[in-house]
């Protein structure tokens, strides 16, 4: 049965939300990520507009560098809790027109269609609705590639960026991909190119047109895999409601730091940050992943297994804090620290082992950190704060 898929992706998203927030922004190149400070700042671009990439900035550029490209750009700080609520509304929109809908990351999608047709009309008449609501509802932007199977939507989806709109029709795959370059094909990188065009492949068409056993010789296992792709041919199936794996948060400090305790509060917010994540998506994390780096570059990771499930940012704070012992220091100073939450669970999905004077669904303390979601979803993020995490006022003089 011949299958209708769309690939949703939204552009410059973090940008575009920037941009929507404040009118001021709009039609100006806007870079999200770490303070520049006249191009000595640390960290690197998270996001930025196309009137930004127009001057060569680009995500995970040194801020530095993006700074020294476009001077004149607006430079925000990532509001992440914000930019997860706007992807919760993008979501709401594309679960309208199916429930088989396969999230790849918080701003693009796959959605199979095909059982929609009924009730909304072909695939292209279902991606124009989507288009049509996000911009009119969310004030944003998505582009939108329909086409057989998951790979050729998500080519054409990327194909006329910003604002695309690309359907290719049943047995019109091969045809549309043949003369895009090898960039074009999902597992080609610049190795792999490089071997290709070395015997003087250029297109995906060149790809599809050799003979398998050349193709075999030259990339050996997932070749197969290759030639498919380079016909048009993918039958994954969208995967419906895949969570996520992981959700963390990390920071880069404003200059290195060899203060235990500045280390310390930089971890609790980045706990709270990422416990406060799990609970809006109404998720547990079994496991939690500690991410340091030094002043050299050196950088490693810890993880540990929780004995229950949490979404609570003290629990997970207590567990990162026993991998920091467990991290090799030579002394040094530290320049960034993450937090992760792995091995996520729905919320109420399957047996936890309570402690003997915890209350079902963690009492009170849950009760707590739930009163501070509900004052940030109104108010803002760091209405409130724990007093930790509350800078003393310098003496003046």
């Amino acid at each position: 049965m011949a299958r209708t898929i769309l690939h949703v992706d939204m552009d410059a998203f973090y940008a575009s939300v920037e941009q929507r927030d404040h009118p001021a922004y709009r039609g100006r190149p806007v870079v999200v990520g770490a303070d520049p400070k006249g191009g000595r700042g640390r960290g690197v671009v998270a996001a930025c507009s196309y009137e930004a990439r127009a001057a060569g900035v680009r995500s995970a550029l040194p801020i530095s560098q993006a700074w020294k490209l476009c001077p004149g750009a607006v430079f925000v700080r990532p509001r992440f809790e914000r930019y997860a609520q706007i992807s919760e509304a993008v979501f709401s929109v594309l679960r309208r027109y199916t429930d088989c809908v396969e999230p790849l990351s918080i701003d693009e999608a796959f959605l199979d269609v095909t059982g929609s047709e009924r009730l909304f009309g072909e695939g292209a008449a279902v991606g124009r609705r989507i288009k049509d609501a996000v911009r009119e509802e969310l004030g944003l932007v998505a582009s939108v590639g329909v086409a057989p199977n998951k790979f050729v939507a998500k080519v054409a989806s990327d194909l006329e960026k910003p604002d695309g709109f690309v359907v290719v029709p049943p047995g019109a795959a091969g045809a549309f991909l043949a003369p895009l370059p090898l960039g074009r094909l999902w597992g080609v990188g610049p190795k792999t190119a490089e071997r290709l065009m070395g015997v003087g492949l250029r297109t995906i068409g060149d790809v599809a047109r050799l003979r398998p056993r050349d193709l075999a010789g030259l990339l050996g296992e997932g070749a197969e895999h290759l030639a498919a792709l380079a016909r048009g041919e993918d039958d994954r199936p969208v995967e419906a409601g895949e969570a996520a794996k992981s959700l963390g948060a990390e920071t880069t400090f404003e200059e290195d730091v060899d203060d235990p305790e500045v280390v310390r509060r930089a971890l609790l917010a980045l706990a709270d940050r990422v416990a406060g994540r799990l609970r809006r998506r109404r998720l547990r994390a079994g496991g939690v992943t500690l991410k340091f780096r030094d002043e050299r570059f050196a950088s490693c990771t810890r993880s540990a297994v929780l004995a229950r499930p949490t979404d609570l940012g003290d629990e997970l704070y207590r567990e990162v804090l026993a991998l920091l012992d467990r991290v090799p220091r030579s002394g040094g100073r530290v320049r960034l620290v993450g937090v992760t939450a792995t091995r996520l669970r729905a919320e109420g999905e399957g047996s936890v082992q309570l402690g003997l004077f915890e209350a079902p669904g963690g009492g009170r303390r849950r009760e707590l950190f739930r009163a501070v979601d509900a004052l940030e979803a109104r108010f803002g993020a760091g209405v409130v704060t724990r007093a930790a995490l509350v800078e003393e006022p310098k003496p003046r003089g």
